[in-house]
């Protein structure tokens, strides 16, 4: 599924309703960051050993994401996010999609296979994310004024 049609099957009301993509897609970056963020913070000690990510990482790591999903939640659950807090966030989730990979290509921590494609995965996940929080942003209607 590519980003274009997802944005479409999310934004069912046409390219007018921008912001109703915005919030749509910053309200499921918050879902997949709270839920990934909770399975680390409260599994990382027993993801250590598959991931081959210490869990001094992991949980930390998961402590964050519950919190950033916490944030984006309610950024999402404006009628108008504000577009230079959404333009940090895009920016944000870029900088973490590039270190993700940039772990899983050094080999940070030693991680297992398993966490190798993990870190991958979520690193694609978070750059689709991006696609539809910019094509909110594109078809959103600037601000008045």
């Amino acid at each position: 599924m590519t980003a274009d049609h997802l944005a479409s099957t999310l934004d069912n009301t046409g390219a007018r309703d921008g912001e109703r993509l915005l919030r749509r897609s910053l309200r499921l970056d918050a879902a997949t960051s709270g839920a990934l963020g909770a399975v680390l913070a409260a599994g990382g000690a027993a993801l250590d050993g598959p991931l081959g990510i210490p869990a001094a990482v992991l949980v930390p790591v998961g402590g964050f994401l519950v919190l950033y999903g916490a944030a984006l939640l309610l950024l999402g659950s404006r009628p108008r996010p504000s577009r230079p807090v959404v333009r940090v966030v895009v920016a944000g989730n870029l900088v973490w999609a590039a270190a993700s990979v940039l772990a899983a290509v050094a080999g940070w921590w030693s991680p297992t296979t398993l966490g190798t494609v993990l870190v991958l995965a979520q690193a694609a996940a978070v750059v689709l994310l991006v696609e539809l929080q910019l094509a909110g942003l594109r078809r959103a209607r600037p601000p008045a004024g």
